[in-house]
């Protein structure tokens, strides 16, 4: 239960506790879209629906430099990411992002993706493998390809493992954390000696490449980044990429639960695919909520919020919101078939304009290969022992807890020969 502190109540165990449930719970509870509260002593006030989507990306109200708190900048962004900045200085950073992610045909990362895999699943046949440790593998190989930093055969595992552990020390402040910020340390010494290789000729690559583009960006005031900072950056495309993982296992989860999905999957039908891809995001827990700092004194639907409050918007609770989304805890892909996809309703990876905002500007890429990949597992012949699935939403962030292995038994299947649902573990 939350304790009182200087008068307030103080959600930082709860939050703990209950994990993805926390935010929505408060605001269910109080039949409302906002409460005030604390979290680690400091004033916060949680936001939900469209019209807080809207209200947190004004730079405006919510500025996200200041707002981002130091675990976090540690493990999954980076201290001086673009996650942290405001203003012009945002926006000119942003722009590498939205060019290299949006504008420069990620076609050839997703083409990647599916040689990564096609060559990977060609070695699972036979013998039982976890599809989570496994994505991470065909992801990470994939995106270092792409964005033309050289990575060893023999690091590949290693850097994977990196990249998934920046993820999933996000949202702890255990093991899992203190294994984060190592991989950081260790990943972001290696790639600021890149950039600096690039910048002196020592290290070679394509010039189209994100490597290339992070190591010779300028700043608003037209300087070089230091290469620490273009380590982070560089990170900030490797890293979401890899988290896809989690999508990609979530796919594995869904399949197994609602089997009558595979066929369509299988058969390539891209609009489907890309519904599914969708219902993947928004029904699965990953990210439970992004913050902010009130840039001054302000009030939303009749609550004050004073000016350096944490401002918390909703992802989770919205993502799965009756308003929204008709029987939410229902895994329906139709529901996305045909639909046209606001910028402040479907928000797995937050909301508004990616070009100019501080939504995630890799979600296109997100979409793409979680629509290629889950295609190719629907392809597969493979057999799903028993094994725990339950996905616990205490832990952040979370995934089915034995990461859904696999027994494959050839590369492709033959037509399902069945078409209900398996017995299987709901995701909350």
């Amino acid at each position: 239960m939350p304790v009182e502190l200087m008068g307030r109540v103080d959600d930082t165990l709860t939050l703990a506790i209950q994990g993805y449930g926390w935010l929505p719970n408060r605001l269910r509870a109080g039949d409302t879209d906002v409460f005030r509260t604390r979290l680690a002593g400091q004033r916060a006030v949680a936001l939900h629906g469209p019209d807080a989507v809207r209200f947190f990306y004004d730079e405006r109200h919510v500025r996200r430099g200041g707002g981002v708190p130091e675990p976090l900048q540690a493990t999954l962004f980076g201290k001086g990411a673009v996650h942290t900045l405001d203003g012009e200085a945002h926006r000119v950073r942003k722009a590498m992002f939205t060019a290299l992610l949006m504008d420069r045909g990620f076609g050839a990362l997703v083409e990647r993706a599916e040689a990564a895999w096609d060559g990977a699943a060609r070695s699972w046949v036979g013998r039982p493998v976890v599809l989570f440790d496994e994505a991470a593998q065909v992801l990470t190989r994939a995106v270092a390809d792409w964005a033309g930093i050289p990575v060893d055969r023999d690091d590949e595992a290693a850097l994977a493992a990196d990249l998934v552990a920046m993820v999933d020390g996000f949202g702890t402040a255990g093991p899992r954390h203190w294994r984060a910020r190592r991989a950081r340390v260790r990943r972001e010494r290696w790639l600021a000696g890149l950039v600096t290789g690039i910048r002196d000729g020592r290290v070679g690559a394509p010039p189209n490449s994100a490597l290339v583009a992070v190591a010779e960006h300028r700043e608003a005031d037209g300087r070089l980044l230091d290469p620490r900072v273009a380590a982070v950056e560089l990170l900030n495309i490797l890293r979401p990429t890899a988290a896809v993982t989690w999508f990609v296992t979530f796919a594995g989860h869904a399949l197994h639960r609602w089997p009558r999905y595979r066929d369509r999957l299988a058969a390539g039908d891209s609009t489907f695919a890309e519904a599914f891809a969708h219902e993947v995001r928004r029904f699965y827990p990953f990210a439970p909520f992004v913050g902010g700092r009130a840039v001054t004194d302000l009030t939303w639907q009749g609550t004050e919020i004073p000016a350096g409050a944490i401002v918390l918007l909703d992802l989770y609770g919205q993502n799965h919101d009756a308003r929204l989304w008709p029987d939410p805890y229902r895994f329906d892909p139709d529901r996305f078939v045909g639909r046209e996809i606001g910028a402040f309703d479907l928000i797995p990876q937050g909301g508004g304009d990616p070009r100019t905002g501080h939504r995630c500007p890799g979600e296109q890429i997100t979409v793409a290969l979680l629509r290629a990949l889950s295609i190719r597992l629907a392809r597969l012949d493979y057999q799903v022992p028993d094994q725990d699935l339950d996905i616990p939403l205490h832990r952040i962030p979370t995934r089915p807890n034995s990461g859904v292995e696999i027994v494959v038994v050839a590369a492709r299947r033959p037509a399902l020969r069945h078409a209900g649902d398996a017995p299987g573990s709901a995701a909350g």
